[in-house]
């Protein structure tokens, strides 16, 4: 079965992340974030499971540096 894709803004990735917008943007600037889908001329959103997954990768590699 294919997994459904769902849209998330700006504010739910804020919330998630707990990082400013600022510095959302500059990991995205740098390669570090999921780049956002870009909708209209003013609107983005993001995947949510590339956003899912890239927290997950942040936790997994935080825990295995130690080890």
């Amino acid at each position: 079965m294919t997994e459904r894709k769902r849209f998330i803004r700006l504010p739910e990735v804020l919330e998630r992340t707990g990082f400013s917008k600022a510095w959302i943007y500059r990991l995205i600037s740098r390669g570090q974030f999921p780049a956002p889908i870009k909708l209209g001329d003013r609107a983005i959103r993001f995947v949510e499971s590339e956003v899912d997954e890239w927290i997950d990768q942040m936790i997994y590699s935080s825990r295995n540096k130690a080890a």
